[in-house]
């Protein structure tokens, strides 16, 4: 089987569908008796015939959705461990939750059978949700634009356009994505453009529309489109106390730079510091948040310890 069955995977909607009959098959001889195990794999680092018709493009994206490929013996060995379950489906997959939890802050979809193993990508997408309900009044890049003057607005927002287009087409940096470079002409397909949607709606709070790169048919012309849905954004997070803008852009900033274990630990200890610094100023002791131990992943647990601990 495939864990495509489990997670979705774009453009593959009838492969998906075929595998699920193949679980629920497994699923309906054990519950009469039989024997029979489902065994949902992952990508394979093996060139076979289900995978050798992916691109650049295609391993990109599955390779920022966190799903890492399998070399031939660590997939025998989990052959052979799937066989000595007692459950009738199996997922024999390699996966990289960090950069899952980099993927969903940045803006990427977390197929929600992931959602528990990546407890800090779920608290940013609500927070994304919230904001994008909110038409991104006060976010983050709302604050970044305001201040600036129109043309430094378009600039910020053509970059803003360009990184996005990069990691989706699997690019290193901005310099391949030409302003007026045609998407089409880039190498966009129809789940490249939903993506490239899905991101710049998570990132900005707007409701995009999916033909989006159709009707605005190159980074310049998107990035002139999003400057002028933001702008009473902009306009609106001006008016606001220099503070909050102030902690707009650091959660922008904070949301766009994916750190390492150490980095990520001294961010914290600052950020707890500097809380414990403002509440004391104010008169109020600052509020100590409980951690769910049973819900927490790994990395929220070993961040705990370096926080309480030190390294």
């Amino acid at each position: 089987s495939s864990a495509a069955a489990l997670l979705g995977s774009a453009g593959q909607g009838s492969y998906a569908a075929a595998n699920s009959y193949l679980d629920a098959l497994m699923a309906h001889r054990r519950a009469a008796g039989l024997p029979g195990v489902s065994m949902a794999w992952g990508l394979w680092e093996q060139s076979t015939g289900l995978t050798a018709h992916l691109g650049e493009v295609d391993q990109a994206r599955m390779s920022r959705g966190g799903i890492l490929p399998i070399a031939a013996a660590e997939g025998m060995g989990l052959f052979d461990a799937a066989l000595r379950v007692s459950a009738a489906l199996v997922v024999p997959i390699k996966l990289d939750l960090r950069r899952l939890r980099a993927d969903a802050v940045a803006g990427g979809g977390l197929p929600g059978l992931l959602g528990g193993l990546v407890q800090g990508g779920r608290r940013r997408a609500r927070a994304g949700d919230r904001q994008a309900g909110a038409g991104d009044s006060g976010g983050g890049l709302a604050a970044r634009l305001a201040g600036l003057t129109p043309q430094e607005q378009e600039a910020l927002l053509l970059d803003f356009v360009r990184g996005h287009v990069a990691m989706v087409l699997g690019h290193a940096g901005i310099a391949k994505v030409g302003a007026e470079t045609a998407f089409k002409d880039s190498g966009f397909d129809s789940l490249t453009s939903v993506e490239l949607r899905n991101r710049l709606r998570g990132a900005t709070g707007l409701k995009l529309a999916a033909t989006i790169v159709f009707d605005y048919p190159n980074p310049l012309a998107l990035a002139r489109y999003l400057h002028r849905e933001l702008g009473t954004a902009t306009q609106s997070v001006a008016g606001t106390h220099p503070l909050l803008a102030e902690l707009s852009r650091l959660d922008a900033t904070l949301a766009e730079t994916p750190a390492d274990d150490s980095v990520r630990a001294q961010v914290t200890a600052r950020l707890q510091g500097l809380l414990a610094s403002w509440s004391l100023a104010n008169g109020t002791p600052p509020a100590e948040e409980e951690l769910d131990f049973d819900a927490a992943s790994d990395d929220e647990l070993f961040d705990l310890i370096d926080t309480e601990f030190g390294n």
